[in-house]
């Protein structure tokens, strides 16, 4: 007779920035989601624009434009236009990329490498590093990623990497 018995990983501890990150997401797409509300409920009603001040203080089409590098070090560099890209391009959960063209992380590392193996593989270890400093049961940075519910916390690891790097002259 063999027993087997069954280890259970403890649930992720989110810190507060990670809580607040997931929180804004979880707004936004409740702002969203008003907003179109409120074009529907109000289409029917006569005149071009029922409450012009409304239309005048919606935040524009969701087409980040890319801002430039803060960080002079390669690595940090790399790991921000990373978080560009996923901004870009969108966030894949469970592969590297996707038929809409989102990326996972690693592959945005990658890509933004430019070739440059190195460089990419030093990036993905700094990544690693601030992702297991606020989820200890990942052991891998696919693993994680896959663990996610949005590319709220994939983008906050990329900046805790980049800002890691550049403190660390990387």
């Amino acid at each position: 007779m063999s027993t087997v018995t069954a280890t259970r990983l403890a649930p992720p501890v989110l810190d507060l920035d990670v809580r607040l990150a997931l929180v804004d997401a979880a707004m936004t797409v409740r702002l969203d989601q008003a907003a179109v509300a409120f074009e529907v409920n109000t289409a029917h009603l006569p005149g071009a624009d029922p409450v012009p001040h409304i239309a005048e203080t919606l935040p524009p089409a969701l087409t980040p434009a890319a801002a430039p590098s803060p960080y002079q070090t390669p690595i940090a560099d790399l790991l921000h236009r990373a978080r560009q890209r996923i901004e870009t391009d969108g966030w894949c959960r469970d592969a590297v990329f996707d038929e809409s063209g989102a990326v996972c992380p690693i592959r945005a590392i990658r890509l933004e490498a430019a070739g440059d193996r190195r460089l990419a593989d030093d990036a993905c270890v700094y990544l690693l590093d601030r992702i297991q400093a606020d989820f200890n049961w990942a052991e891998t940075i696919p693993s994680w990623n896959a663990a996610q519910t949005s590319a709220a916390p994939v983008l906050l690891a990329l900046d805790r990497a980049a800002h890691h790097a550049h403190t660390h002259n990387q």
